[in-house]
């Protein structure tokens, strides 16, 4: 199950603060504290972050899909178990925290393993950007969403917020949405490019396996490789990303997953993936 480039680090199976599954190539995480939304917790957002950092060692895991249980996917960080802490925390401690959260969420932009946020009910604060942050969003028809930092009285720039909103949805939206913090629905987060597919609310469970198997039983170098240049290349110049194109590409046309394309073409037949 792990990688031989981890060495003496064990990995870890079994977390204490959300629901951990992995079958058929799928790892799915389950917020479940529904009694409240599935908010996160110091102890949850830890966990979040070591194992998203952990999934590159493991050969069991293509994907990894992120869901919450019951009437919402996240309400964002809990107000007392969180904020009510925070108040009272030195600026060294603010900056451990804030710096771990902002670590969860870059390790979910550079990690190879393509990442699905089934969303219904409400993603706000922090799970608004888990959502923001995953690399398809399938949302429910009855889904919100909500931004709603500044309504807290902090920034809206939380957690790269204020960087990866506007290149989803453009500067224009994103200035309304993390400014103001309001609400919106999922018809709206729709037209502004947010989702990536809305569902009705009672098949969201089967748009989730269906993509996730998709993934899963695609070519799983291509997909990495993908996702790797589209989150490198939002801040370089256009040579060098047709240069870090052309290798990246040249690299793939070696692969066994490329030659297999091939073989299937002439020989009538889908291909057998391998991810190699």
């Amino acid at each position: 199950m792990g990688s031989r480039f981890r060495a003496s680090a064990p990995l870890t199976d079994d977390w204490q603060h959300f629901r951990f599954t992995v079958a058929d190539g799928i790892a799915t995480v389950t917020l479940d504290r529904p009694e409240k939304l599935n908010p996160l917790t110091f102890e949850s957002y830890a966990d979040l972050r070591d194992l998203v950092l952990q999934l590159p060692y493991r050969d069991d895991v293509r994907v990894l899909v992120l869901r919450g249980e019951g009437k919402g996917f996240c309400a964002g960080g809990d107000v007392n178990e969180i904020i009510g802490e925070l108040i009272r925390m030195r600026p060294r401690e603010l900056m451990a925290f804030t710096k771990m959260t902002g670590d969860l969420i870059r390790a979910m932009r550079e990690v190879a393993v393509p990442i699905i946020a089934g969303i219904q009910g409400i993603a706000a604060g922090a799970g608004s950007v888990l959502a923001l942050a995953s690399d398809f969003r399938i949302v429910t028809t009855s889904a919100r969403f909500a931004f709603l930092f500044t309504k807290v009285g902090l920034s809206g720039g939380d957690m790269g917020a204020a960087y990866l909103l506007p290149r989803v949805v453009g500067a224009g939206r994103a200035t309304q949405l993390l400014m103001l913090g309001d609400t919106i629905d999922a018809e709206t987060a729709d037209r502004y490019g947010l989702v990536s597919e809305l569902v009705p609310d009672d098949g969201l469970d089967a748009a989730v396996d269906r993509l996730a198997h998709r993934l899963a039983e695609g070519p799983t170098l291509a997909y990495a490789q993908t996702k790797a240049l589209i989150t490198r290349e939002l801040d370089m110049s256009l040579p060098g990303a047709m240069e870090l194109d052309a290798m990246t590409q040249a690299l793939l046309m070696t692969t066994g997953d490329h030659a297999e394309f091939h073989a299937a073409f002439n020989e009538r037949r889908p291909p057998r993936w391998t991810g190699t």
